[in-house]
């Protein structure tokens, strides 16, 4: 099937062919007399109409289940969107670090994104990982997000390359141009930059730039954020990146949280997080102890890693197969992941 976003990107593509300067997506070219348009991708892809916002509360950062051949297990991903849509979670976050999204092809994405609307669009709001080195992917990754009717993006500042941060505003605001919500993700543990408050302040101008996953691990970013973006008519949400300090992180006047240890207890994280946003800091810290070893222990190795074995061991997927250079969780770890799951009233 031809995609709207596919014959609006030969459109702009082959512009000049008839004589005409190509058009960008994101420009606004004026068509006759004083009248002009904004060209955004969104505008012709067919969930324009459509987008379901971004909310508070606990998105999980989605697994993609596997076969042991490595081929992608659609029957186990449409038994964990159901899950998860059943336990309350606010959010679902696909196709990330925890989606081994680096590892997939485009027409594999497209399988995954496709079946996640089949499931949840309309229940759960679904933000799609987009980000990578070369904003050309990130283009294309995003742009076929809007074309299969998902809700958001989340763009990571472009790891290894270490971009300065005035490089940052400008691939964070042209990614915001293609018209889907952004949610600019900073995880410097991993890309070797920080994407500082300032940074982000600049950014928030930008109507299409709505959110911020925070993975420092510094609860203090959450009022340094604030700070500098306290004139938006809309407040940008600020979701925390790291399960260990997500309770706090809310405490202190987050919204939510972006949530590994949502894969395994997505009630739990829920509960946990509207407990936080009432201001609720005894239950809200009641429920985080239960959760505490599953936060430490679901990154005794690389993620996902120990997340698979542990929805395997949950019955939730049919193996715990992560893509090469990634393995399956050593035999080791076992007996510590199945406790921690045990603590959290997951087994």
């Amino acid at each position: 099937m031809i995609t709207r976003t596919a014959i609006l990107t030969a459109l702009f593509s082959t512009a000049s062919i008839h004589g005409f300067a190509p058009i960008s997506i994101g420009q606004t070219t004026r068509i006759s007399g004083n009248d002009s348009i904004s060209i955004s991708a969104l505008s012709m892809a067919s969930n324009a109409n459509e987008i379901v916002q971004l909310k508070q509360g606990s998105t999980v950062a989605l697994v993609t289940p596997m076969n042991t051949d490595g081929t992608i297990d659609f029957p186990s991903l449409r038994t964990i969107l159901q899950f998860h849509k059943e336990n309350k979670t606010d959010g679902l976050c696909i196709l990330g670090t925890t989606g081994e999204a680096s590892l997939l092809t485009m027409a594999e994405r497209k399988a995954v994104l496709d079946v996640a609307v089949e499931e949840v669009k309309g229940s759960i709001p679904i933000m799609v990982g987009t980000g990578a080195i070369d904003p050309v992917a990130v283009r294309e990754m995003t742009m076929q997000a809007i074309d299969c009717g998902c809700d958001a993006s989340l763009v990571v500042s472009p790891p290894y390359i270490k971009p300065p941060q005035r490089g940052l505003v400008d691939h964070f605001m042209k990614m915001a141009d293609l018209g889907l919500p952004v949610v600019v993700y900073n995880v410097p543990g991993r890309t070797a930059v920080d994407v500082l408050p300032e940074t982000i302040g600049i950014c928030a101008e930008h109507d299409n730039i709505v959110a911020v996953k925070e993975a420092t691990g510094d609860v203090s970013r959450v009022q340094a954020i604030r700070d500098v973006t306290k004139g938006l008519e809309t407040p940008l949400l600020l979701y925390s990146g790291d399960d260990a300090t997500e309770a706090e992180f809310v405490l202190k006047g987050g919204d939510g949280c972006i949530s590994v240890t949502a894969n395994v207890a997505p009630l739990a994280m829920h509960n946990m997080m509207m407990a936080g946003l009432q201001g609720d800091a005894a239950e809200a810290m009641r429920i985080n102890e239960t959760l505490e070893s599953v936060h430490s222990n679901i990154f005794c190795e690389a993620n996902p890693i120990p997340a698979k074995w542990a929805l395997k061991r949950m019955g939730k997927i049919t193996t715990g197969y992560c893509r090469p250079p990634l393995v399956e969780l050593d035999e080791s770890y076992f007996t510590l992941v199945e406790e921690s799951l045990k603590k959290a009233d997951a087994l």
